[in-house]
């Protein structure tokens, strides 16, 4: 049965951690750099990310003998170079000519369908009905869908001014995001690890 309070808290708690808001510096700079992104592509491989790691997540990963940590900071290596790429305005994460330049890749994963946004998700899976989580997780994927698509007007009404001064902080902001979700699983990584 649909409950508003648990669709409510699982949209807070998913836009709280995949923070769209907070990735459209990097978005305003790929675009700058000639980087494809097609909104509904990146919405609709992101849903397939969180779907299918929601249902099949713990599966998928064994099949592959990786655990959630190791998952975890291999998605903070990539985040770590889009830091470096929005504070230093180097490229390191070269667009190539295919057909899906960065929506894919850092877009989908792991900018929206990231390691603590998808870990986040399963952990409501234990506590709310599973259709409250999909319309939570669907109304996010909306907004970023929207805020991909007007990405252009969005850096007009800022200026360049602005745009590069919010880059370079949230380049920061993202590197601090990138070496904590690194500290908090490479731990477990190493423990993992046979003596």
């Amino acid at each position: 049965m649909l409950n508003l309070v648990e669709i409510f808290s699982t949209f807070i708690v998913m836009f709280a951690i995949i923070d769209i808001t907070g990735s459209i510096p990097i978005f305003v700079s790929m675009r700058e750099q000639g980087k494809t992104i097609r909104p509904l592509t990146a919405a609709v491989v992101a849903l397939a990310l969180f779907v299918g790691f929601f249902f099949a997540g713990d599966a998928l990963l064994r099949l592959f003998s990786i655990d959630t940590a190791s998952f975890a900071v291999a998605g903070s290596f990539v985040l770590f170079l889009l830091a470096l790429e929005m504070i230093m305005g180097r490229e390191f994460i070269r667009n190539d000519s295919s057909s899906s330049g960065a929506t894919i890749v850092p877009i989908a994963f792991p900018l929206i369908a990231g390691p603590g946004a998808i870990t986040a998700l399963l952990s409501l899976r234990a506590e709310y009905a599973i259709p409250n989580i999909m319309i939570g997780l669907l109304l996010n994927l909306i907004i970023d869908y929207i805020v991909l698509l007007l990405v252009d007007r969005i850096k007009n009404w800022l200026g360049n001014d602005l745009i590069f001064v919010i880059r370079k902080f949230f380049g920061v902001i993202l590197l601090a995001i990138a070496v904590k979700l690194f500290v908090n699983n490479i731990a477990v990584v190493i423990q993992s690890i046979p003596a």
